[in-house]
């Protein structure tokens, strides 16, 4: 009887701490793990990044420059479910899943920006962008031009070259920007 309440207790406790996790990792922050080299010099393949899942909860539109963890697939909807089997906790336990639909990309346009590739830049509104962040100049065989619609964002990865973003999936839905990267460099020692 005395063995049998321990392992109850035990029970509970696990089933507890794993709800727990779940709930953080679904609405507060995650860890992921970038694939791929589209966000070189900034980020690298294998690079472990948090993000906060809070933008995500509560539907917050990105700021310009922000990185964020993207699900690519934009033609199908997104449920709870995806959110609850793109956890580590349930990707342990049920075996790695796939995730290579889970893209870490750049904010370039919001809803009602006009962007165009032209001149080997990227124009926002009219105006070139200041981009300190790219790895080299953007090759473009043709001059492009999109206008971002409204719940959508547009993105890109800072290795113009070498990304499949935007340009090829198309506008990203608000429901399928999964976070926003934490960044914890408060300030360096002088």
């Amino acid at each position: 009887m005395k063995v049998a309440k321990e392992i109850w207790s035990w029970i509970r406790s696990l089933a507890v701490a794993m709800a727990l996790a779940l709930l953080i990792t679904i609405f507060v922050f995650q860890p992921y793990k970038v694939e791929g080299h589209s966000m070189d010099p900034t980020l690298h393949d294998q690079e472990r990044i948090y993000v906060s899942k809070l933008p995500y909860t509560f539907s917050y539109l990105p700021d310009y420059g922000d990185i964020v963890v993207i699900d690519s697939r934009v033609m199908r909807e997104r449920s709870f479910t995806d959110d609850l089997l793109e956890t580590p906790l349930l990707q342990f336990i049920l075996g790695k899943a796939d995730g290579r639909f889970l893209y870490v990309k750049r904010v370039i346009g919001r809803p009602g920006d006009v962007l165009e590739l032209k001149d080997a830049k990227v124009y926002r509104n009219g105006q070139p962008l200041d981009e300190p962040y790219i790895k080299e100049t953007m090759l473009i065989v043709e001059n492009k031009r999109w206008v971002v619609p409204e719940d959508h964002i547009f993105v890109m990865g800072d290795n113009r070259n070498n990304s499949k973003d935007s340009r090829e999936i198309g506008y990203i839905p608000l429901d399928h920007v999964l976070g926003t990267k934490i960044d914890f460099s408060f300030g360096k020692a002088e």
